[in-house]
């Protein structure tokens, strides 16, 4: 989200970020103190968003606590190399230790710049999904075993402690400055209510991570998935598709359904027809040339196309009158599916994703277009719900701006018995990771177009990416996602006006 060369609070994409479950990303390198404050001002709005400010002060010394002590590693890198002593051996470990305080902190200036020169970051994210709230802090060096059972040794004595008097009556080691401020955040952690298991040190190849986890209010959080199945189970403006479609659905469902049969039940409705010969004579299907003819079309589209084809055309007849809220939701939900379908042409190949990823990119909002579609009926009963449960009116201001929005979309397109990968990828556009191993192309393809107009509208930064997805589809930089956009928008635009 910022480097320390951009300190801008942008309360809206805290709040974008807290809906949509998008990571909150803060990378610096020296840790001055402009940042650290920056990193005040970011938790409290982010901690307030999620209803959460109490915990304000705890969250605040634990991620202070814990990124300074990421500088204080990366410095102990740049230290030890510019002594030649080698960190991984413990007789050169020990020598280092006894003089990196003091040498470091008479020269603080000197070995901040070689960490900057070194490319040695600390990285701060803040991340809300499946309601928990999750906390790392990352840098770029690999843990040694022996810093690593150091730091297990003293959480694992900090734990017997229940208050800071019976820390502080103990002589704690302090070669490294860290044991007082670990047992400091473990006790702060207690008074957030969390134990042991809610806090980690681990290290990879080329990571040490810190990360707490903070289950987030779980009666707020019941409340809140009850009344997303109240509001499914009561959506009376929401009917089964209409019963042209179904009698379409139920032919392809028919093994002894030939294409002809298909083709004839299509033509009897002439807007079906018009949408489907405008889809095959869109980009989407690249057709030398233009197609009139309806048997034609579903020979060139196949089964698989006119299934989706059914799924985003009945969902628009049902939910997609004409009201510049929707309006400007639909045209979102067109670019997705866009990008959606050029990611999978660019990178995967694959003709039978090609169909799934650009109805799953038209329907992925399917929630929040749900909330433009409310009558007044079902908002009294929502009003009703949440006074019965106690729950805050901005409950459903919170909802209807995005919270929950992909977990309802997702109900809705079950209770309307759609396959079970395009519910997933309704479901888990916000969340690709939690995507089952068979559903990950679909789910991460319409997750990274969706994250693609995001960005192009200034919504994201590049470093909200799941690195994951990413790596899903060999993108390791932001000029290689900025040259993407740039072909993929610039088509858009070419198709929206052919």
């Amino acid at each position: 989200m910022a480097t320390a060369q951009e300190l801008v609070i942008d309360e809206a994409k805290i709040k974008k970020a807290v809906q949509s479950g998008i990571p909150l990303t803060i990378t610096t390198f020296t840790l001055p103190h402009e940042i650290e404050v920056y990193v005040e001002q970011i938790l409290t709005l982010f901690l307030r968003e999620v209803g959460q400010e109490k915990l304000k002060d705890y969250v605040v010394y634990c991620v202070q606590e814990l990124a300074v002590n990421a500088k204080k590693s990366n410095t102990k890198r740049v230290y030890f190399t510019e002594r030649g002593l080698d960190l991984a051996n413990p007789e050169d470990y020990k020598l280092g230790m006894t003089t990196f305080k003091e040498d470091t902190l008479n020269n603080i200036g000197h070995f901040l710049q070689l960490q900057k020169d070194k490319g040695l970051y600390i990285k701060l994210i803040f991340q809300v999904k499946k309601n928990i709230i999750y906390i790392e802090i990352r840098n770029n060096i690999a843990i040694t075993k022996t810093e690593l059972v150091r730091i297990h040794d003293k959480l694992a004595r900090s734990r017997q402690y229940n208050n800071l008097e019976d820390a502080l009556s103990q002589v704690l080691d302090d070669s490294e400055g860290a044991g007082l401020g670990l047992v400091i955040l473990v006790l702060m952690l207690k008074k957030m209510g969390l134990d042991e298991d809610c806090f980690d040190i681990m290290g990879t190849d080329t990571e040490t991570i810190a990360r707490i986890i903070i289950p987030l209010d779980k009666t707020r959080l019941e409340s809140l998935a009850d009344l997303s199945k109240t509001i499914v189970e009561n959506v009376n403006s929401l009917p089964q598709f209409p019963e042209n479609i179904t009698i379409v659905q139920r032919l392809i469902g028919d093994p002894k359904s030939e294409m002809a049969d298909i083709a004839r039940q299509i033509s009897m409705d002439p807007a079906l027809t018009a949408d489907l010969l405008k889809t095959v004579n869109s980009a989407q299907y690249m057709l030398a040339k233009k197609v009139d003819n309806i048997s034609e079309a579903v020979k060139l589209v196949g089964m698989r196309g006119i299934k989706n084809l059914l799924y985003s055309y009945g969902t628009q007849k049902i939910l997609g009158d004409e009201t510049n809220e929707k309006r400007h939701l639909w045209e979102h939900s067109y670019k997705t599916a866009f990008y959606a379908y050029n990611l999978v042409k660019n990178f995967k190949k694959d003709h039978n994703l090609l169909d799934d990823v650009y109805v799953g990119g038209i329907l992925h909002d399917m929630g929040k277009i749900i909330f433009a579609n409310i009558h007044p009926e079902l908002l009294d009963k929502i009003k009703t719900f949440c006074a019965d449960k106690g729950l805050p009116p901005s409950t459903f201001e919170d909802l209807s701006a995005g919270l929950n929005h992909s977990e309802i979309g997702g109900m809705v397109a079950e209770k309307w018995n759609f396959p079970e990968q395009l519910v997933h990828a309704i479901q888990f556009h916000h969340d690709p990771l939690a995507a089952a191993p068979e559903e990950q192309d679909l789910v991460h393809t319409v997750y990274l177009a969706n994250m693609l107009c995001d960005y192009e509208n200034g919504a994201v930064s590049f470093d909200q990416f799941e690195t994951q997805v990413l790596d899903n589809f060999g993108i390791t930089s932001k000029k290689q996602i900025d040259s993407l956009l740039e072909h993929f928008s610039e088509g858009f635009k070419k198709e929206k006006q052919g």
